[in-house]
């Protein structure tokens, strides 16, 4: 594939027709949820082999233009990010690692045959868009604007083939509290189905993942349920994560377990930020295998006394109940415990820069102060 001439792209702005008056946008950032509401603007840039990155704009949010032969729709040439806006103690505006976001998309779009958007590019884009809608970032507590930028094949054909035409988007919607039961933890099902299988794409952040995982996650709900667990592939046994989380598991004698990246599991930067500040806790942790009758044995021997999954779009969720086919076990009290409470305190107090970051990875954002 032909690679781009440069990494950073000069970007055009173009009007937003009707911008969200300020009455209307206060009404919606009042209660936020998460993932139905969707700021003004977003960010385009083309791809195809003969000119590579090209055609960077920042204008408004608007449906997309696609053949009904656009390979996306047929071959799922497809990948995207999450990542949040944070506002900070001082009032600032900063971005968390999007740096390993950007390292992590290139993975995701190697995998699946896509070019790879250079790392410089993804973050300017993202600070492009977030300059002109820093007025969607909602001050209810633990609000934040989450961020998805994506990449689709475009490409008009039918045939078994990488695409040669591509379209970089970024969007924005403001976020509140991801699950909506409120409970100081979740209740989890262990499914039957499997996720992803060793050689598959269970490693990149595709689409497709998550399309597979819709009717386990609708299983789990059904009987009660806040998320589903999903077991390896291959023997059943082996607990590898939640239906878009991360898992940890945390033991009476101050260790902590958490699966480890064999390329079924999905790369979390969340997940790599609090193995960090674990360890700076004096906790020892471990990458490994962990059975799901390891995980019943040691919650009700009491050897295990918390678990809790983490990720971008809810951080850090104690992990109470865990159900299935063979039953059910609680996790110590069921609700969340002194070490989740404690690197989850950690952690939101770096994203929004109550304490200081000595790890760089809050990524400060200036508003561009292009009217658009």
């Amino acid at each position: 594939m032909t690679q781009p001439a440069r990494a950073i792209l000069d970007f055009a702005h173009e009007p937003c027709c009707t911008p969200t008056s300020d009455a209307v946008r206060s009404e919606l950032l009042a209660d936020p949820g998460f993932g139905t509401i969707f700021s003004d603007h977003m960010v385009t840039i083309e791809w195809t082999e003969e000119r590579g990155w090209h055609d960077a704009v920042v204008g408004p949010r608007q449906p997309i233009s696609l053949d009904p032969a656009a390979a996306v729709l047929h071959y799922a040439q497809e990948i995207f990010e999450g990542l949040k806006v944070y506002k900070q103690a001082d009032g600032s505006i900063a971005l968390f690692r999007p740096e390993a976001n950007a390292a992590r998309f290139k993975r995701s779009a190697k995998r699946l045959a896509m070019p790879e958007l250079p790392d410089v590019l993804f973050v300017k884009a993202i600070e492009e868009l977030v300059g002109v809608d820093l007025d969607w970032i909602p001050s209810v507590p633990g609000g934040s604007l989450y961020l998805r930028p994506f990449l689709i094949a475009t490409e008009s054909f039918l045939g078994v083939r990488p695409a040669k035409q591509y379209k970089f988007i970024v969007i924005a919607s403001p976020a509140g509290n991801y699950f909506k039961s409120g409970a100081p933890a979740i209740s989890v099902w262990v499914s039957d189905y499997a996720r992803a299988a060793l050689g598959g794409t269970g490693a990149a952040k595709c689409g497709g993942n998550y399309a597979a995982s819709l009717v386990p996650q609708g299983e789990a709900i059904a009987r009660g349920h806040d998320q589903v667990v999903f077991l390896d592939a291959a023997e059943q046994r082996w607990v590898e994560e939640l239906g878009g989380m991360n898992l940890f598991f945390v033991f009476a004698d101050g260790t902590m377990l958490t699966p480890a990246l064999t390329g079924t599991i999905l790369a979390g930067i969340t997940r790599d930020s609090v193995m960090t500040l674990a360890r700076e806790e004096g906790l020892s942790v471990t990458e490994g295998r962990y059975g799901i009758d390891h995980w019943r044995e040691d919650a009700l021997s009491g050897k295990l006394v918390e678990t809790f999954a983490c990720g971008t779009a809810a951080v850090v969720t104690a992990v109470g109940k865990v159900s299935g086919r063979d039953g059910e076990f609680s996790i110590g009290s069921g609700e969340s415990g002194p070490v989740t409470q404690r690197l989850k305190a950690r952690l939101v107090a770096i994203q929004r820069g109550e304490v200081p970051d000595s790890h760089g990875w809050i990524h400060p954002i200036a508003r561009t102060g292009v009217q658009t």
